[in-house]
């Protein structure tokens, strides 16, 4: 019973949070994490990151900018890799070093990217977006950002079409 009371008192409080809203009306949601759970399109990307041990980090308080691969990003890098999910999912070393390099520290929303300018990742190296937001990754390769600005509590959310790749 107290279980339940507590759990509907929470409810009650982000309610009214989210009712009251402030000057830019913002509205409470949930964590990187479970903005990518919420969003079809990024199912591979969940189970990526659960499998690397990076779902408590980008749960974490933040801020943190993701670079979401989509899906259909995912399959292309299967193919172009020559490997199964399953086996791309079973390497942590490399979904780490790939997956860290999507994020950037801080709340990046699309029109604050630093255009033309090298941003670096969590992972330690840089990619660069131009002015139409297409992604340029250390391999030259690139990614457009499909969907900008997707809020979470702990940072910011942009899906993209390709996922990007640091040096080796």
């Amino acid at each position: 019973m107290l279980k339940r009371f507590k759990h509907l008192a929470a409810l009650a409080t982000i309610a009214l949070a989210a009712g009251c809203g402030g000057s830019d009306d913002t509205v409470l949601t949930g964590d990187i994490v479970q903005q990518a759970q919420a969003d079809p399109r990024l199912s591979i990307l969940v189970e990526a990151v659960t499998a690397a041990g990076l779902a408590q980090t980008l749960s974490g308080t933040g801020p943190y900018t993701v670079m979401a691969p989509t899906n259909e990003a995912f399959a292309s890098l299967l193919q172009e890799l020559g490997v199964t999910k399953d086996q791309l999912l079973a390497d942590k070393s490399l979904l780490t070093t790939v997956l860290t390099y999507h994020v950037v520290p801080g709340r990046v929303a699309q029109s604050q990217i630093p255009v033309n300018t090298p941003i670096t990742t969590v992972q330690g190296q840089t990619f660069t977006v131009n002015g139409a937001f297409v992604i340029t990754d250390q391999r030259t390769r690139t990614a457009r950002i499909v969907q900008a600005d997707v809020p979470a509590a702990n940072g910011v959310v942009h899906a993209i079409d390709r996922v990007l790749l640091p040096r080796p």
